[in-house]
């Protein structure tokens, strides 16, 4: 297991804007997981150690995109019908395909070789077929249905980059260029850990003990960490316990890749957290411009990356999927998730203040001229799990936006985007 130096997270502490502080760390931190060669077949939602390049074109040679008939276009009559012997038959998988005779046509299949010579294709839905020859209409292109070689991939171009998280489209295209098995960074594994005496284990549905709340943060975070790829270890909830919290962090410091946290880490008398990282290794505050969260606890304890979210799950889920998921991808050897802004029109008044970033859990529509409306969840609250639920998007507001009214074009990030 690869480690961080004690400084990678270091910060002065001034509020920064989010894209500022992914650049920075994106730029100090490295991969802390190692690397191993798996089958291509099973390599779905694996993160690529190595550019993948093909040693030939692809597809390799001259082929047909349809059923039909291959010309040379320049036997045919550009005023009207064209009739012409057919001279061969061209099957997907002929090698021996022979150079196709002048004014005559080659009756052929599709992804079969073009024959010499031919340049020009017809679908077999366009002529008339007589016994021995083809009728073709007048109108078509030069080079029509034609697959040229190398015109998906040229010889020795990458198709896949290091630090892809493979798709099934991907895996296309490694496997179009022979690749059998690729080079993947291990799994990063991720040991979980809530804090807080309040806090209780989900039991058969019945009310939590007067006081207390059952915690909904570690099933969440290990969801969002299987749609990363990455590996969830549920380590369970600590007591507001100094001893128990540093015992516990350091066991999972020589168990796993990174240790994630909520609550218990700001100053109160007994959030304790902070004490316990701080004397095993070193950690930082980043205080980041945006709305819900705040400031992030990062750090390593023996080296082992280390981060410290909030408690309320509406945050907790916000900072993960726009903060702390990206540094993760960067700690895993991904490049960082950076979602696309969609626009959607506003169904809600709002303020906020300049200079901070802030993501409003919306529901969208679509209007009867089919443009998307965003609608606002009722409540702000970051402890309101049902506002997760309800939403579809996160509306995003930057820093310099004051005041939203309805009707004004947004930025959306849908919740499927945010998920790796």
């Amino acid at each position: 297991m690869a480690q961080l130096s004690d400084d990678c997270f270091a910060f002065g502490g001034a509020l920064q804007r989010l894209d500022d502080a992914l650049d920075s760390l994106a730029a100090r931190l490295s991969p802390v997981t190692g690397l191993e060669r798996v089958p291509v077949a099973s390599a779905l939602g694996r993160i690529l150690s190595e550019d993948v390049r093909t040693r030939f074109p692809i597809p390799n040679f001259d082929n047909s995109a349809v059923d039909g008939y291959a010309v040379r276009w320049a036997d045919l009559d550009p005023a009207g019908e064209t009739c012409l012997t057919v001279s061969a038959r061209v099957p997907a998988g002929r090698v021996d395909v022979p150079a196709l005779k002048p004014t005559t046509a080659a009756r052929i299949f599709t992804g079969a070789m073009m024959p010499p010579g031919a340049d020009t294709v017809f679908m077999q839905e366009d002529v008339v077929a007589d016994a021995g020859s083809v009728r073709l209409p007048s109108g078509l292109k030069a080079g029509s249905n034609r697959r040229f070689a190398g015109e998906d991939f040229t010889a020795d171009a990458i198709i896949v980059a290091a630090g892809t998280r493979l798709k099934p489209q991907h895996l296309a295209g490694l496997a179009a260029a022979g690749q059998a098995q690729v080079s993947v960074r291990a799994r990063m594994r991720v040991g979980i850990l809530s804090t807080g005496d309040e806090i209780r284990e989900p039991e058969t549905g019945e009310p939590p003990r007067p006081g207390s709340q059952y915690d909904a943060n570690r099933p969440m975070l290990s969801g969002l960490l299987a749609a990363r790829g990455m590996e969830a270890y549920d380590l369970g909830i600590l007591p507001d316990d100094p001893a128990t919290i540093a015992s516990a962090l350091g066991r999972a410091a020589r168990d796993f890749d990174a240790i994630l946290t909520s609550g218990g880490v700001s100053t109160g008398e007994e959030d304790h957290v902070k004490a316990a990282i701080e004397a095993a290794g070193r950690l930082d505050f980043w205080r980041l411009a945006i709305k819900p969260g705040r400031p992030i606890a990062m750090g390593t304890i023996g080296r082992t990356p280390f981060l410290g979210m909030p408690g309320n799950p509406a945050a907790v889920f916000v900072t993960f999927v726009r903060f702390v998921g990206p540094v993760l991808d960067t700690l895993a050897g991904a490049r960082p998730l950076r979602p696309q802004l969609l626009t959607a029109l506003s169904g809600f008044d709002y303020r906020k203040k300049k200079d901070r970033r802030e993501y409003v859990r919306v529901s969208l529509s679509r209007r009867a001229d089919g443009q998307i409306l965003a609608q606002r969840f009722p409540k702000d609250g970051a402890a309101l799990i049902s506002s997760l639920i309800a939403a579809d998007a996160l509306a995003e507001l930057d820093e310099d936006v004051t005041q939203i009214r309805a009707g004004d074009a947004i930025a959306i990030l849908p919740l499927a985007s945010l998920m790796g």
